[in-house]
Parts: C-alpha cells; sequence; structure tokens
C-alpha cells in the first residue's frame, strides 16, 4: 500500500491509470462500516483509494473538530490488512486555500434536517467530496446510507455537475445490540451507550408499525417518540427518497430519520423503506 499527502502526487500517479478506481473517502477513526464500504470497493475495482481527511468546512463553530478522534496507525493497518492499494492523507493546506470558489448546497435540500440543525454543513461535505472526486478520478465512490441526507446531496452533485462516478450506496453497519456504527460513538459513557440503543429500538418499532399496516407518518412518529423518551431528541422526520415530507409511508421511497443528543454526543440513524 502506498501513502500519498498531496493532491499533486496522487495526480501525477493516477494520470495514466486505465485501471477501474474504487474511492472511499472518509474521517479516519475507522470502524467495521468504513471497512464494508472498503471490502465492497476491492470487490467491485481493480485499484481502491481510500482517503483520510477530517473536513474543517463542516464542522460548525463548537462542534468536535479539534477533538475528532485522530487514530492513523490504526487506519492505516486496516487499510493494508482490507487491500487498499493507496491510502490518501492530506493535509488542511494541501486541501484548501484563502478565499476559495466553494460548492453551496441546494436552498431547499439542503436547509432542512441535518441542514437545519447544522447550517452550512452540507457547504463544507459538497466542496470536499467534489475536491477528493476531481482529485481521484475514480470509477466508482462507496458511501453509507447512514448518512442519508449527505447521500442524497452528494448524488445530486455528481448529476447536476455530470461527473462521471457512480457513487454506490451501501447499508448502515450495526452493532450486535443494533447501535449504527459511528466514529462518534466512543464518546459515549457506559450509560449513555445503552441510552443509545434506544434510536434503533425506535426504527424497529416504526417497521413494526408499518408492517402491520399502518402508513400514518404522524402516527408512526408519535409511536417512535415513546421509544426515545426521555432521550433529547432533535428531529424524527419520515421523508421521500428526494427529502420531501410524506404524511404517508410509500414503501420503496420512503426514509425514516432520527437524530438525539446524548450529552454532547450527536447520533443520527435510519431505516430506508
Amino acid at each position: 500500500m502506498t501513502i500519498i499527502q498531496t493532491p499533486q502526487e496522487l495526480q501525477e500517479l493516477l494520470k495514466n491509470e486505465t485501471q477501474s478506481i474504487g474511492f472511499v473517502p472518509t474521517m479516519g477513526a475507522l470502524h467495521h462500516g468504513h471497512l464494508s464500504l472498503i471490502e465492497r470497493s476491492v470487490k467491485d475495482n481493480e485499484l481502491t483509494i481510500v482517503s483520510i481527511f477530517v473536513n474543517p468546512t463542516q464542522f460548525l463553530e463548537g462542534e468536535d473538530l479539534d477533538k475528532y478522534p485522530n487514530k492513523f496507525d490504526a487506519d492505516e493497518k486496516i487499510c493494508k490488512i482490507a487491500g487498499v492499494d493507496i491510502l490518501f492523507y492530506p493535509q488542511k493546506e494541501d486541501m484548501y486555500e484563502d478565499d476559495e470558489i466553494k460548492v453551496i448546497a441546494p436552498n431547499i435540500r439542503g436547509f432542512v434536517l441535518e441542514g437545519a440543525m447544522r447550517p452550512g454543513h452540507f457547504d463544507g461535505v459538497l466542496t470536499i467530496v467534489m475536491k477528493l472526486l476531481n482529485i481521484v478520478s475514480p470509477t466508482k465512490a462507496y458511501f453509507g446510507k447512514k448518512d442519508a441526507q449527505q447521500l442524497s446531496l452528494i448524488s445530486q452533485m455528481v448529476r447536476n455537475f455530470c461527473m462521471k462516478v457512480e457513487i454506490v450506496p451501501l447499508e448502515t453497519v450495526r452493532e450486535d445490540d443494533g447501535l449504527a456504527l459511528s466514529s462518534r460513538n466512543i464518546y459515549l459513557d457506559k450509560a449513555q451507550r445503552k441510552e443509545a440503543l434506544k434510536i434503533s429500538s425506535s426504527l424497529k418499532k416504526a417497521t413494526q408499525t408499518v408492517m402491520q399496516g399502518n402508513l400514518n407518518v404522524k402516527e408512526i412518529q408519535e409511536e417512535m417518540e415513546k421509544v426515545l423518551s426521555p432521550l433529547n431528541v432533535e428531529y424524527i422526520s419520515i421523508v421521500s427518497r428526494a427529502f420531501i415530507p410524506q404524511k404517508e409511508i410509500v414503501i420503496g421511497d420512503s426514509i425514516i430519520l432520527v437524530a438525539a443528543k446524548l450529552g454532547q454526543t450527536r447520533l443520527i440513524d435510519n431505516l430506508w423503506i
């Protein structure tokens, strides 16, 4: 495995590449969720590239940028064992300059749910993903469905800017008890970790309600609220794949999304119906 730190070096290495390239962009602190993306890329492509970059422009003031987990040595070993060919590990000065042109999230879809709770967050996400996709020029890029709104906006960006990359969404990976894997889970103490299970339990309750034939969004949300109590719930939302609010579940087109805080740790999860 080759480790490369600058965009220029990576582009020079890849400029005559004819093999299929799979790309997994990450912020490090790799877990089994990331590993599922990497393994799929290795399976699908002749060359797999993973990036590790904690992107400062997607963090709001007061968020956990300064304490975001840095586990590069462990991440390097994980990538090597998983069969990654190139690990791209740039620094902030490699990726940004002053007074930059930016990618701006769409006015509606980019400023609801996560966009409403974290205004400007998706501008930073889309800007760095655009940069990374342009640097790597992959055949396919892999993203988890846990960050559903992010996945939707990245797919829209690729479509709107006519980018030649296939976005491949993969299912959320969970702990045995149902908690969705996240690099932020390490912030939870033992009591908070137990309480966090209410998030996935609320989604299971929503599944049961739908399977019983109840497709009413308001009633599903009320059932989920009972399971989630007394967590600090930021939102329970049911939208279409295009992130348009729904009054009734549409099988094959609905996503149920939850965001909640446990202490200072903010977790999100979702269910694709």
